[in-house]
């Protein structure tokens, strides 16, 4: 049975894991993209970028790196897909990642707004989603054909999908930097209550890494 699993998500000391006012020029918000200063430096995001060689293969690199083994489909929220608000004005937003995307499975998008499927490069076909996380859930279990499902955030998608009880595994990355304001992932949210705890500390060079996970499957 395929697992929710959610996969180096950045989280600040203060429990923010995106910035306040979210933009084409901020799309973590004021300060995100902080939180992933860690990732920046590893192998792994420099092999995403063309030309890009180089780049360190430590602990950082070797925790992002499990995030894309065993995935046969992707979930995003709307905001993590792009900055465009309300219904969809024309297609020509085709997410942030340029024509080959790093997916190279269906990803599920979480809207409100229908849209056709929009087929990209390297085998990552975007699907938008109106029915809801559950909805979201059951199609991309289908199409994963036994392997897990990666749920990308944003945080507000993540906060509803551990409120569900649905999340198997969630891997934090969590940075040495306070925002102050911006989206709190754990705010209001009892998470023995809702089953999770913690399994795994692990180190790594610009983040410490923290695994969660449900004591029985969701789903």
């Amino acid at each position: 049975m395929s697992k929710l699993r959610v996969h180096s998500f950045g989280i600040s000391l203060d429990g923010f894991s995106a910035g306040p006012r979210q933009d084409v020029h901020n799309p973590l918000g004021v300060r995100g993209l902080e939180l992933m200063e860690w990732f920046f430096h590893t192998r792994l995001w420099r092999g995403m970028h063309e030309g890009l060689d180089g780049g360190e293969t430590g602990v950082d690199h070797r925790m992002a790196a499990k995030g894309f083994e065993h995935i046969g489909a992707w979930i995003l929220g709307r905001n993590m897909f792009g900055p465009v608000r309300g219904p969809w004005p024309d297609e020509s937003w085709r997410g942030w990642w340029g024509e080959e995307p790093p997916y190279h499975t269906p990803v599920f998008v979480l809207t409100h707004h229908a849209r056709e499927p929009l087929q990209m490069q390297g085998s990552t076909t975007f699907r938008f989603v109106t029915g809801g996380i559950h909805a979201a859930l059951a199609q991309a279990c289908a199409v994963a054909s036994g392997l897990d499902v990666r749920l990308g955030g944003g945080v507000a998608m993540v906060r509803q999908y551990l409120q569900a009880r649905l999340i198997d595994e969630l891997h934090l990355a969590v940075s040495p930097v306070l925002l102050g304001q911006g989206e709190a992932l754990f705010a209001g949210l009892d998470l023995p209550a809702l089953g999770y705890a913690c399994t795994q500390v692990v180190p790594g060079e610009r983040a410490t890494h923290v695994l969660l996970q449900r004591a029985a499957p969701a789903h």
